[in-house]
């Protein structure tokens, strides 16, 4: 069977998917067991699977739904106790007190503290966390969605504290030619991975900077009064300012200190500087912007999660308010650094299968290191914290079950059919997985404007997978194959490799999904996908013109040390 058609047919999910969420407004619900049993399908007849296999592939993923649904369901259980507390119209009161203008507020929650959020957990905790918080604050559960989604996007990259980059890339390159190559050359792959560190935070820092103007452009055109562009232009100066605050010191961090902290310490000293300014109205413009009125808000913008934050009537001082989240960020840090002992611990207790049904596919969680149980942790602390009465404890736990259960579902069939196309690979007949069969066939369409193309194949692994770090073990062999077939420098291309495979969380549907959990939104994906598409592929194309432009001043090398 030639290689056209068999890019073609690992394609058809994916082509599927997309008309049936963008093309025809289906729901999730409704797509993701079509595209489940399509890529099955291919998979069983022209990948020379069995339905073993398919069935390894898919017991693998209810260990992944579990780490999902778990984290999903911390996060909105946790903003429903503060709910409940009167923590959420503290927070809500403090903001107004920064700035009562939304724009400034996405700057500041979605660009900042989602970005730390992201540097210290990864794997779709700051969309969780920040769009059922916007929903308190008053803003539309869709703008909510559609922004925590964007903000998976620049700190995406050395989320996690790294992981991507030190997991995702060293374990995608680990094997006999890159270790040749670099014993050759004198290096280990701690070099290797500060190099591809360097250029992915400078190219990240180019791009990147425009990411909070892009969110105010998008809350002001399609969810303000007058659906306006100039609503958002007006707040391009502040904008930039709040880029540059992150971008600056991620991509110095970056450059100097490796990949654990880049996210992490820009989003702090950018928060330090931001909200100082925007206390001060620095670059402000003169009026404050409000959205558009809620009773006038059509039905797609609501999702059922609902906050009346005065409901209780309770008073709570806002350190109180906002010391859960603070409290949070802080176990994150102090959990994912490798030089401390709660790691180990942590990653100590581990469930898992291995070999499942005598594939070679496995699966295991370590329930204890997710960041889902670092929240249930802070939950505790909140209830006493708040003094909590038991009714509004019960309250909080009934309202996140019945969210958490509606999106399992969902779940279940889109991560189902990620694995099968990730272990489509483990075939009798030779056949690589769908997904570098496809990265395969490009590359050899594209030849040498491969640069520009470069960060796109890592978005399709994170669209596929939802997740940078699978997209970086997926791919960056792959990557480094073409870099030195094409005799072009290896760091860049697997820098952009990194850089892309952040911009494709933008678009990854089980991150759309678990997103649209939290707030209430179940059903409406598509409308999501159709926004966010577009900083996507603005963060793609800029990506991808950088990598041409660099790599052709560099000229070609086959040496690490380009």
């Amino acid at each position: 069977m030639s290689k056209d058609l068999l890019f073609f047919l690992a394609l058809m999910p994916i082509l599927v998917a997309a008309i049936m969420l963008v093309g025809f407004r289906q729901s999730a619900r409704r797509t993701m067991p079509v595209t489940f049993l399509l890529t099955s399908g291919v998979a069983l007849l022209f990948w020379g699977q069995g339905m073993v296999e398919v069935a390894a592939s898919s017991i693998q993923s209810l260990f992944i739904t579990f780490d999902i649904l778990y984290i999903v369901f911390a996060a909105i259980l946790l903003l429903n106790l503060l709910k409940h507390s009167g923590g959420v119209g503290a927070i809500r009161a403090g903001f107004a007190d920064i700035s009562p203008d939304r724009r400034v507020q996405v700057i500041i929650i979605v660009w900042l503290f989602g970005s730390f959020i992201e540097g210290a957990a990864g794997f779709g905790t700051p969309a969780a966390i920040v769009a059922p918080l916007l929903v308190a604050l008053g803003f539309p559960a869709l703008a909510a969605v559609i922004l925590g989604m964007m903000v998976q996007s620049t700190a995406v990259t050395f989320g996690a504290v790294g992981t991507p980059v030190l997991v995702g890339v060293r374990g995608g390159l680990e094997g006999p030619e890159v270790a040749g190559a670099l014993e050759a050359l004198g290096m280990g792959f701690p070099e290797l991975l500060d190099m591809v560190t360097a250029r992915a935070a400078m190219t990240h820092a180019v791009v990147g900077t425009l990411m909070p103007f892009l969110m105010v452009l998008m809350l002001t055109r399609f969810f303000g009064k007058n659906r306006s562009w100039k609503d958002g232009l007006e707040m391009f100066p502040f904008a930039l300012f709040g880029g540059l605050a992150f971008t600056i010191p991620y991509a110095l961090t970056g450059v100097f200190l490796g990949p654990e902290f880049p996210s992490l310490l820009g989003s702090l000293v950018g928060l330090s500087i931001v909200v100082t300014a925007a206390k001060r109205g620095f670059l402000l413009p003169s009026r404050a912007w409000e959205m558009e009125a809620r009773e006038n808000w059509p039905a797609e913008w609501l999702g059922t999660l609902s906050f009346s934050v005065d409901e209780n009537g309770k008073k709570v001082p806002l350190w109180k308010a906002w010391f859960p989240y603070f409290l949070l960020a802080i176990l994150l840090v102090l959990s994912r650094l490798p030089q401390l002992p709660f790691r180990e611990l942590l990653t100590s207790i581990s469930v898992g299968y291995d070999e499942i049904l005598g594939t070679p596919i496995s699966a295991s969680s370590i329930p204890l290191y997710l960041p889902g149980s670092i929240m249930l942790l802070v939950c505790l602390v909140t209830v006493f914290l708040h003094d909590m009465r038991g009714r509004e404890v019960a309250r909080a736990l009934g309202e996140s079950s019945k969210m958490i259960l509606n999106a399992g579902v969902v779940l279940l069939f889109a991560v189902a059919m990620v694995r099968v196309y990730i272990n489509s690979g483990e075939n009798p007949i030779g056949l690589e997985a769908m997904p570098i069969l496809m990265a395969e066939w490009v590359a050899d369409l594209v030849g040498y404007v491969y640069p520009a193309v470069a960060p796109s194949i890592g978005a399709l692994g994170a669209f596929i997978a939802g997740s940078n770090t699978v997209s970086n073990l997926m791919f960056s062999l792959f990557q480094y194959g073409v870099a030195d077939s094409l005799s072009m420098p290896p760091t860049w291309i697997l820098a952009l490799q990194a850089v892309g495979a952040a911009a494709g969380n933008m678009v990854a549907i089980h991150n759309v999904v678990a997103a649209s959990a939290t707030v209430g939104l179940l059903g409406k994906e598509g409308m999501v996908l159709r926004k966010t598409v577009f900083p996507t592929l603005y963060y793609l194309i800029f990506t991808g013109l950088i990598g041409l432009l660099v790599i052709g001043l560099l000229g070609t090398t086959d040496v690490f040390m380009d």
